[in-house]
């Protein structure tokens, strides 16, 4: 039997210790990575850059190319409410919104080739009782995108965005989250077998902000998703959920940042995943930056992988760099590997098949990220896209039983 790779290679440092043997920091500290509109500057991404060498880049090569890519999902969107706008801006305004320049080629590709941008806004002080969702669906084209999230000061909103179809797809999304609002934004990602999809999400959190953010990765060929969150005003708070499942021939990545610039500001990252199948690969990269000036800094992520089946392989990455010693605590933690032995015998002993003590298992693993998630909807539909993953384990070893 060929045993599943599995891989943890996390890095903690203090500032001054760049480079220094092993499980230190790479040489260059996480927020001195090039953020630019223009993507000639970045170059073409060969795999052995550090914010892509997990990546597939040969089949995301179409993705870097600045020429086709002029077509447009179709949008669907909730009823909007009174105070929530969504109208679509010029590509120098969308530039001159956006809370900072593209992270990486794809996505300044993304912004280069939109045309402009949709602007979701919601107004300061509006409170929206139900969620705004968008759903993008695509039918094989070669698109980019541009998207502005604004939330007004002590506005609270959520928001859901769903994609769907098959489409060859790059993005940037900038969130805005002012003074004393906050935000719960949803992402999923169900495409059809054979879509490809690269997207930055860049949200930035004033005074008192509040932002959920939760990523659900169910489709697609190859998905990777760079999230960062950026503190610019004190005593805000970031809480990061993921849900991701892989199937063989599927490539699930997910890239994180999040950059405490300011005191006083709590983050949380949780992310969780499963794969089965021999060519299953998953990616989780976590990087948090804690900044001289971020006294009372307040920190902690968390990934956990399971793997289903053998061959499947799973990376986990996460990075803490930590420039001052004045914070209330800062730590990581990261682990993945196969059902809880002792677990399985339990419901075994106890009459039930290992059809079933699999799928309870898993509903187990993932319950409690699902619940933080925040709309009932989303969660019920999740548990059921689950269940119809799990049904195609279950057939899988059925096979080789």
């Amino acid at each position: 039997m060929t045993t599943p790779t599995t891989t943890d290679h996390s890095r903690a440092t203090l500032a001054g210790a760049h480079g220094h043997g092993p499980g230190s920091a790479p040489d260059i500290s996480r927020a001195d990575r090039l953020t630019t509109f223009d993507a000639e500057a970045f170059g073409v991404p060969t795999g052995r850059e550090e914010n892509w060498r997990f990546s597939p880049v040969r089949e995301l090569k179409p993705l870097f190319a600045l020429e086709g890519g002029q077509g447009h999902l179709a949008w669907e969107t909730s009823e909007l409410p009174a105070g929530v706008s969504l109208v679509e801006v010029s590509a120098d305004e969308a530039k001159a919104r956006s809370v900072r320049a593209p992270g990486d080629r794809a996505s300044a590709v993304a912004v280069a080739l939109s045309g402009g941008a949709m602007a979701l806004t919601v107004a300061p002080g509006t409170v929206v009782s139900e969620p705004v969702t968008i759903t993008l669906t695509g039918a094989g084209e070669d698109v980019r995108g541009h998207l502005l999230v604004e939330v007004g000061k002590g506005a609270e909103a959520t928001v859901v965005i769903e994609r769907q179809g098959a489409a060859t797809y790059s993005e940037f999304v900038s969130v805005d989250v002012a003074d004393e609002a906050s935000l719960n934004l949803v992402l999923v990602q169900q495409w059809d077998a054979d879509a490809i999809h690269a997207g930055e999400v860049v949200a930035r959190l004033g005074r008192d902000a509040r932002l959920r953010g939760s990523v659900v990765t169910l489709g697609g060929k190859i998905v990777r998703l760079n999230t960062s969150a950026a503190f610019a005003g004190e005593g805000s708070s970031v809480d990061l959920f993921g849900v991701y499942f892989a199937d063989s021939g599927q490539h699930q990545e997910h890239q994180l940042f999040v950059d405490h610039a300011v005191p006083k500001c709590t983050s949380r990252v949780t992310y969780k995943g499963a794969l089965a199948g021999a060519t299953a690969r998953t990616v989780w990269i976590g990087d948090v930056l804690i900044r001289a000036a971020a006294e009372g800094t307040d920190t902690y992520e968390l990934n956990r992988n399971l793997v289903l089946t053998d061959g499947a392989r799973a990376d986990s990455v996460p990075n803490l760099e930590i420039e001052t010693g004045e914070i209330e605590g800062a730590g990581h933690a990261s682990a993945t590997g196969r059902f809880d032995e002792e677990q399985m015998f339990y419901l075994r002993s106890r009459g039930i098949s290992e059809d079933q003590a699999r799928r309870l298992v898993v509903r187990g693993f993932f319950a409690d990220v699902i619940r933080e998630i925040g709309v009932p909807a989303v969660e019920e539909s999740l548990m059921k896209a689950i269940e119809l993953e799990l049904e195609g384990v279950d057939e899988l070893e059925g096979a080789r039983g």
